[in-house]
């Protein structure tokens, strides 16, 4: 029996996901090593930034939902920084990672275990995707993702997506996120893009050196940036 391609898809990702934490190369990610610190507050520092500038510096009563979830690491931060529990409501495919975020996560958080295909429509302040549609190779399948999302998001507020900038040649389960991509996905009038962290090969290199050295390697050579923030508003 044929499965449908969207099926295929969601299935291969699953597999990709199952192999890849149960796998020796998540050591490389570990939170304490230094050059992962160092991102955590890089990434931090942009997202900050971009949330104080879009949605406000009060998240109290901002409606999030957070696609593909994952451990539930970006709604907890948004709880650290004053988002209300209730408010917030995480998708994942992986049904063992969706149970990792229930139980790290305070309680209240809404969890949903598949695509968001059945959340409420235009019910969200702030749409989020961290690390998401590169881990997604075929393009009908982004679109649609891209397009529940769009759904789920209420006039005036705003998308948010953390991705890849290039392609990973050692990891062929990904594939980049261009800036072009990102603007037919999401067709709104404000954007803000904003790329960050330097390239895992050349920060876990410089690993043992200051950190001064490398956020002053990011900041004269920007095509060392392997990553991007980008928010769109979506138009009332």
């Amino acid at each position: 029996m044929d499965i449908h391609p969207d099926k295929a898809e969601q299935q291969r990702i699953q597999h990709a996901y199952r192999a890849w934490h149960g796998g020796a190369a998540l050591a490389r990610y570990a939170w304490h090593r230094p050059e992962i610190l160092q991102q955590e507050a890089s990434r931090s520092r942009a997202l900050a930034s971009l949330l104080s500038s879009t949605v406000g510096a009060d998240l109290s009563r901002l409606r999030v939902l957070d696609v593909g979830c994952g451990t539930g690491g970006f709604l907890r931060q948004l709880i650290d920084w004053g988002a209300h529990p209730c408010h917030l409501t995480g998708t994942e495919l992986q049904a063992d990672r969706l149970e990792q975020s229930r139980a790290r996560t305070a309680q209240g958080v809404t969890w949903r275990l598949g695509p968001p295909d059945s959340v409420p429509q235009a019910s969200y302040d702030l749409v989020s995707a961290q690390a998401v549609f590169s881990s997604i190779l075929d393009a009908a399948l982004r679109r649609e993702l891209a397009a529940q999302m769009w759904r789920a998001l209420r006039p005036g507020g705003w998308c948010l997506i953390f991705d890849f900038r290039y392609d990973n040649p050692r990891n062929r389960h990904v594939r980049k996120v261009t800036r072009g991509e990102l603007e037919r996905l999401w067709p709104g009038g404000q954007r803000r893009y904003r790329s960050l962290l330097l390239a895992p090969p050349i920060s876990r290199l410089l690993a043992g050196t200051p950190y001064l050295a490398c956020e002053l390697l990011a900041a004269v050579a920007p095509v060392l940036r392997s990553h991007f923030l980008y928010m769109v508003r979506k138009d009332a």
